[in-house]
């Protein structure tokens, strides 16, 4: 099953709830394109995905190239935080270190809580 979101926004936070898999290379990066128009449309600067109901597919090389087309993308003031199951923090992690690397400000973890915090406390 292919990439599928919903979204909200809610005290200056854009929400996305994702579930599905990421089949492909182009689709992760199409995703994240529509997240990022999302946030820019609405003028939102703080993202939380909640990726718990993503499986994640992409092989390391695939992973490392969407990291790097999406940090390449999207806008240097936005925050995301990426919300994975914890079979996928491996990859997760990963991601965040090629998009981090690359002045994407970006946290992944395993916690919604915690995730949500370090969004709107960036020392937190």
């Amino acid at each position: 099953m292919a990439i599928t979101f919903q979204s909200e926004i809610a005290d200056g936070l854009l929400l996305i709830t994702t579930s599905g898999r990421d089949e492909n290379l182009q689709q992760v990066i199409d995703y994240g394109c529509a997240i990022i128009d999302l946030a820019v449309e609405s003028g939102v600067t703080l993202i939380l995905c909640d990726e718990r109901n993503l499986e994640y597919a992409l092989d390391t090389f695939d992973t490392f190239q969407s990291a790097q087309k999406i940090a390449e993308i999207a806008p240097r003031l936005a925050r995301i935080a990426i919300v994975c199951g914890p079979q996928f923090f491996k990859d997760g992690k990963f991601w965040e270190t090629v998009a981090v690397n690359r002045a994407l400000q970006v946290r992944v973890d395993t916690d919604i809580e915690r995730a949500k915090a370090w969004l709107v406390k960036p020392d937190g």
